[in-house]
């Protein structure tokens, strides 16, 4: 049983990880680099500090890798950077708030993969809250709609922030097959591969040219975005129950959308926070497992109960 030191560590934890991260798209932006090059150097410097903390725990010793469960980390990690990739993009052709949100709709695809590759039962109640969460999409993108096409920077924003969440998704999956490898281990490995994969993409060439600004937001993005809110997260939820867990990570798009406002002055539409709004509530419904047909489900329990006959 945790004590309540514990417990408030644990909050404590949780809350600076979250708030950390909702301000991940102020520092892509404030670099000015493209996409890849971010990305490049926040694996490359999370790398770094991530492997010294591993160092001094010790969990570069007896690290329970094999070749196949390398494999599968390193997989994860292809994914995983490929969905920075989008995710940075989005930023840079939407609002950090629009794909913020949108980017939170990752439960929700979490769920339909698990019924296409895992086997699970997709319910009435599940189905329901993705459909709520895609209406929530909708809506996010509707007040802007008449001035959409197929080219229009917001839709191809939005677009890109499925995508990342989708990858997310994939990743979650993957990763649920390494519950023998210490977390920390498994976020090294996915950065090391992303600095692999994205090393002949990154234009290296122009760092010479890079202001001090710059470099200070990419080793922000690499040390505290990835490395400080990994062991921070980590640390949080082996002290909080799954419940408040969720509740706590919606820290992250509201930090997003205030960051957004008073950093670019750029704020969503009531319409788009109602849709913002569904799509977060949908999210934390299929975590946690809420019904919105109880009554149907309710009488098919009594149904199947056996009736005792004196």
């Amino acid at each position: 049983m945790l004590l309540p030191t514990e417990r408030s560590r644990g909050l404590l934890e949780m809350i600076a990880a979250m708030i950390v991260m909702g301000t991940v798209g102020y520092f892509v932006l404030e670099s000015q680099l493209a996409p890849y090059d971010v990305v490049f150097f926040r694996c490359l410097f999370g790398a770094i500090f991530l492997a010294l903390y591993c160092y001094t725990r010790g969990f570069l010793r007896n690290t329970g890798l094999t070749r196949k469960t390398l494999l599968i980390a390193a997989l994860s990690g292809v994914f995983l950077v490929t969905n920075w990739v989008m995710l940075f993009a989005s930023f840079n052709v939407a609002s950090i708030s629009t794909s913020t949100v949108i980017y939170h709709t990752q439960p929700l695809f979490f769920v339909l993969m698990g019924v296409l590759f895992l086997g699970d039962k997709l319910t009435r109640d599940k189905l329901a809250w993705v459909l709520i969460a895609f209406a929530g999409v909708v809506l996010i993108v509707g007040p802007d709609m008449g001035e959409f096409s197929f080219a229009s920077a917001e839709l191809l924003g939005v677009s890109l922030a499925i995508g990342a969440a989708i990858l997310y998704a994939v990743v979650s999956i993957i990763v649920k097959h390494l519950k023998e490898i210490k977390p920390h281990l498994i976020a090294l490995i996915q950065v090391s591969v992303g600095v692999v994969l994205l090393a002949p993409l990154a234009n290296l060439e122009a760092t010479s040219g890079f202001s001090q600004a710059q470099w200070t937001n990419l080793l922000i993005l690499g040390a505290f975005h990835t490395c400080l809110t990994y062991i921070l997260m980590y640390s949080a939820f082996k002290k909080l129950p799954t419940p408040l867990i969720a509740v706590l990570s919606y820290i992250y798009p509201v930090v997003a959308i205030l960051v957004d406002y008073f950093a670019y002055g750029k704020a969503m539409h009531l319409v788009q926070i109602a849709g913002g709004m569904m799509i977060l509530f949908a999210g934390y419904a299929v975590n946690q497992g809420f019904l919105i047909f109880p009554r149907a489900q309710s009488r098919s329990a009594v149904a199947a109960t056996p009736v005792k006959r004196d």
